[in-house]
């Protein structure tokens, strides 16, 4: 074959690609799919529906306290019963008993009003005012309202006044106590392991979340009441936060089981987050979409928090009084 020939047939061949070329690469992109999202199972956040913490958990209000707390008013400079309170203790929600602000972030502004320059870890949540330029605050529990939030001052180091209605709020001498409530099976176990924490001040056994008054032991175990046995944990929020306790409560049962816990079956039995506010709520979600992202499948439920019933005498610190040791929950470190 001669170089003429052989150059004439690159020639040909090269003419042919750059027609070609472009019609694969069209029919290359026409075919190539379009790239989708990851396969992941139900979204969490989706199976879960956030409710306000109910009414009927909420302390009743004269005239002059819910003009201030649910209608957003404000009492008249220096009449406030806190204003120059120099005691210490906490500071707490007047509507639902959240803990709030701790006497130690509390300040003399000669504002006239209680005035703090930092609150409780989630405690409290900042909103736009009405006014259009003031920073309302509530309680991040209840959304009942404190006052309002100012900047850039300097009275503080921490550059920052929430300047508080004292009728928003009730004083108590002592550290401060959050609660939480997780079911997590028979409640002697739940209980045992979470007054060992520390932070934890005590751990109570009880019921909740059902349909009847005051249910006693019988009512529950007879599954007809809806109650479930559960723990209220008191617990200072300045040594251990609510996620650190709800990864605890994640640690000491299986949260993957459906009907009950070890051996024990039943309603009463399930696995449940009771939530107060939003930020328990979120925590819970969060961490029950840590423990599926690592092939998990959880059962456990998010319920709003409803009256809790403590149980009879004989099951507070039923392990302690035993000498003995839970047999269906162990602390298995999961995150």
């Amino acid at each position: 074959m001669n170089l003429t020939r052989v150059f004439l047939i690159i020639a040909i061949f090269a003419v042919l690609l750059a027609v070609a070329l472009p019609a694969m690469r069209v029919a290359s992109k026409q075919q190539e799919p379009e790239v989708q999202p990851m396969n992941i199972p139900e979204m969490t956040s989706e199976r879960f529906q956030f409710k306000p913490i109910d009414q009927s958990l909420l302390k009743k209000l004269n005239a002059q306290e819910r003009q201030v707390i649910i209608n957003k008013g404000t009492e008249r400079a220096y009449t406030g019963e806190y204003t120059d309170n120099k005691e210490e203790g906490t500071y707490y929600c007047r509507l639902c008993g959240s803990p709030l602000y701790a006497s130690e972030d509390k300040f003399e502004s000669n504002c006239g009003w209680p005035s703090f320059d930092e609150e409780l870890p989630f405690a409290v949540d900042r909103q736009s005012d009405a006014d259009g330029s003031r920073t309302e605050i509530v309680c991040a529990t209840c959304n009942g309202h404190l006052g309002h939030v100012f900047l850039g001052e300097g009275f503080t180091e921490k550059d920052t006044r929430h300047c508080v209605n004292s009728i928003s709020m009730v004083f108590k001498e002592g550290s401060p106590q959050a609660r939480a409530v997780f079911a997590g099976g028979c409640f002697w176990g739940v209980e045992h392991l979470f007054e060992s924490v520390e932070g934890v001040y005590e751990a109570t056994s009880g019921y909740t979340g059902g349909m009847i008054e005051n249910p006693t032991y019988e009512d529950v175990l007879s599954k007809r009441s809806g109650h479930l046995e559960a723990v209220e944990v008191l617990y200072n929020p300045k040594i251990i936060s609510y996620e650190e306790l709800a990864k605890y409560f994640f640690e000491i049962h299986d949260p993957t089981q459906t009907n009950g816990q070890g051996p024990d079956i039943g309603n009463q039995y399930l696995s449940a987050v009771f939530y107060q506010s939003r930020h328990e709520f979120d925590t819970a979600v969060k961490l029950i979409t840590i423990l599926e992202d690592k092939g998990m499948k959880i059962a456990t439920t998010l319920r709003p928090a409803a009256k809790f019933w403590e149980a009879e005498g004989y099951h507070q610190d039923y392990y302690e009084r035993k000498g003995s040791l839970p047999y269906c929950h162990a602390w298995t470190k999961r995150f």
